[in-house]
């Protein structure tokens, strides 16, 4: 993600060096926020806070974390504090769950019923499970990552992971025995 040079230059008062590491993870910083809060306005808000945030305690990362887990901490933190306080919905757009282009109109339509289905089951997730299966499936971050960036031990995150998996399953139960919403 970002060259651990950068890092230092950043740590060592570096003014362009740390703006530069801001702008390499500001995306990432954006679509956890996203995912997360579920709105572009609060997201953009954690992004820019989270960013701030980053500036400002580059000095207390220590190389024993990794950098991304160390960001998506911060980042994670805040969007969980706004999260508990508005308690919004997860807007996922279908094209950012990797489905593959459709070969006909109809394929389009079941791609968008079956996306609005997932973001509805995502949105029903308590939200620490909501949190790890972000990070997980839509950040791609490893268990050790998510253990990390949540502070929490990796059997959590394995429990917290499967107890989604299964909750999201009865969910998408519907679209799992073949219908779909008409």
């Amino acid at each position: 993600m970002v060259s651990p040079e950068l890092i230092q230059a950043a740590q060592a008062g570096d003014r362009d060096a740390l703006i530069t590491l801001l702008r390499e993870i500001e995306t990432h910083v954006y679509r956890t926020a996203y995912y997360i809060l579920g709105n572009q306005e609060d997201a953009l808000d954690a992004s820019q806070e989270a960013l701030i945030r980053i500036y400002t305690k580059i000095h207390t990362y220590e190389e024993k974390a990794l950098f991304k887990t160390w960001v998506q901490r911060i980042v994670t933190n805040l969007c969980m504090d706004k999260f508990r306080k508005a308690r919004p919905a997860v807007s996922i757009d279908e094209h950012e769950l990797d489905f593959h282009a459709a070969d006909n109109v109809e394929d389009e339509v079941v791609s968008q019923y079956v996306a609005k289905d997932i973001q509805e089951a995502i949105n029903k997730l308590p939200e620490h499970h909501r949190t790890v299966v972000v990070l997980r499936y839509l950040q791609h971050f490893s268990y050790n990552e998510i253990a990390e960036s949540l502070d929490l031990p990796i059997n959590t995150v394995k429990s917290y992971l499967f107890r989604a998996r299964k909750q999201l399953q009865i969910y998408l139960q519907e679209y799992q025995k073949g219908g779909v919403r008409g």
